[in-house]
């Protein structure tokens, strides 16, 4: 077993994953809140191309909001969460729609949390409308410290697990590019059960 290095407190990669509308960025924003309130400095980011509120904000459905630094596929997140990190020391760092991130991104986060010693939190979604995972999501399920579910419901009752992509009349569509942004117009969680039942047609 490596030692740690001395002064390097002990941080870990956490990936909190949910279908869609499961409060995600409700959880991140109240435990930045929970930080600030204490006096400590957390770091924020969210996904460049999720723009439905504004780029670099990240808003829940129940009203609550922050600015974000944001990343897009070629953003070098240990220069960012450092340059951050020099200004105003950090007490964590979270990421919301993690599931974009790229599998290179995932491990400078879970290196930032080693050899910085910077807890890391990230949210988002683990599968797409076809029920695969996103890169992102694949990586952290792969490597991240700890894995926490976080539980939403279908029509039925259920546990949603999947989320089905809608056109505009309701209806699955089961082709298309894996990212399409949208939100309760465009997507549903749903169980495996009626997941399958809606792509079968």
């Amino acid at each position: 077993m490596t030692p740690q290095t001395p002064g390097i407190a002990m941080a870990k990669l956490y990936f909190s994953y949910a279908a869609m509308n499961a409060g995600k960025s409700t959880i991140l924003l109240q435990a930045s809140h929970n930080y600030r309130e204490r006096g400590m400095h957390t770091m924020l980011l969210t996904a460049r191309l999720d723009d439905r509120v504004a780029e670099g904000r990240i808003a829940s459905r129940i009203g609550l909001e922050a600015s974000a630094f944001v990343f897009d596929t070629e953003t070098d997140m240990t220069s960012l969460i450092e340059a951050e990190n020099a200004r105003a020391e950090l007490a964590c760092v979270m990421v919301d729609e993690a599931q974009f991130l790229s599998e290179a991104q995932v491990w400078q986060l879970a290196d930032i949390a080693d050899r910085v010693g910077i807890p890391v939190m990230c949210y988002g979604l683990r599968t797409d409308f076809q029920g695969n995972l996103f890169p992102g999501s694949a990586r952290l399920l792969a490597v991240a410290d700890v894995l926490r579910e976080i539980r939403t419901i279908c029509h039925c009752g259920r546990k949603a697990t999947m989320v089905v992509r809608q056109d505009g009349e309701g209806k699955a569509i089961r082709e298309g590019a894996q990212i399409e942004i949208g939100g309760n117009e465009r997507y549903v969680s749903l169980c495996r059960r009626h997941w399958t039942e809606a792509m079968r047609g």
